[in-house]
């Protein structure tokens, strides 16, 4: 993977450092640290440059990322990938139902890992897998795929800021019932359960800081149909914030095993809205919600009127 990122130095203070410009873009330590070892990395006016020299007015930075290695445990695998989104710093695609996003020791080959190494093994360019906003195997929809370490970097510092120069996530959920009350903020801590290494509870002592904002899009066929905005992205949060309310997802064979309509947890990664890492232009991304959640309420007409 191979790309050059160019910026032309304007309105900069006086003694503004290569390194102060870069971590004012967003780029981190390890970003730094990394185009340290190779001299060409940065340059200023076509000529190399360190970190720590003064930048002027003018003056043309360019960044030369470089990646000859490929994520060395992950077997490119032909699979379905449908790209939502790609330009030459990211890719947005909507994950199906079913496939985990990394290689595990019980299954190293249907993964979005695996089919991502795909895409860029046959364009025979070397590519490391970094999943931004990691998604449970059962939930479908929108994940973020970084293409190099710079833009890696920036998204990853993105999940934990609020606002507009963060990530925003929504989520649309079905429930069993008339959900009350019709919208609300759940703010309650999580923690793993005491005995297992995957389940997660409620935990209003020692549990880490959990926020998520609900609201109830329409009802049919006894359910309801909820979007879900994270503030925070603890494991399972969704998941155990709704149980919490009362109303726990259809389909969750770990907290609420009512699969009379769907045999997996009914939650789909709708909408991401966040700054370009690299532009700073904003991206609204949807995904639509797929069949087997759109059967059980039959609402796509619903969320478009709400919208």
């Amino acid at each position: 993977m191979e790309r050059i990122l160019t910026y032309r130095i304007e309105n900069v203070r006086q003694n503004f450092t290569v390194k102060q410009f870069l971590k004012a873009k967003g780029y981190s330590t390890q970003n730094m640290i990394e185009l340290k070892k190779r001299p060409v990395s940065v340059q200023r006016n076509g000529l190399p440059v360190f970190m720590n020299q003064t930048l002027w007015e003018g003056d043309i930075l360019q960044i030369h990322i470089i990646e000859e290695t490929s994520s060395e445990h992950i077997l490119p695998v032909e699979l379905p990938l449908n790209i939502v989104y790609e330009d030459d710093d990211i890719m947005v695609i909507n994950k199906p139902a079913g496939m985990p996003i990394h290689p595990s020791m019980n299954n190293r080959n249907n993964t979005l890992g695996n089919a991502v190494a795909f895409y860029f093994a046959s364009q025979h360019i070397p590519f490391v897998f970094r999943c931004i906003n990691r998604l449970d195997r059962d939930t479908s929809g929108l994940t973020i795929i970084a293409k190099h370490m710079v833009s890696a970097g920036i998204l990853s510092a993105m999940v934990a800021e609020k606002g507009s120069k963060g990530i925003c996530r929504e989520y649309l959920a079905i429930v069993r019932g008339h959900m009350l009350p019709s919208a609300g903020t759940i703010d309650a801590p999580l923690s793993r359960k005491p005995g297992s290494i995957i389940e997660r509870t409620i935990d209003f002592q020692n549990g880490e800081h959990a926020v998520t904002h609900y609201r109830v899009l329409a009802e049919a066929n006894g359910h309801s149909l909820i979007s879900l905005i994270l503030e925070t992205g603890r494991t399972h949060q969704i998941r155990i914030h709704l149980k919490y309310l009362g109303y726990p997802l259809i389909g969750d064979y770990l907290y609420n095993p009512d699969m009379e309509y769907i045999t997996r947890q009914a939650l789909h990664s709708y909408r991401l809205t966040f700054p370009h890492p690299i532009t700073g232009s904003q991206l609204d991304l949807t995904a639509p919600l797929p069949e087997d959640m759109e059967h059980i309420v039959n609402l796509t007409s619903s969320i478009s009127k709400e919208r």
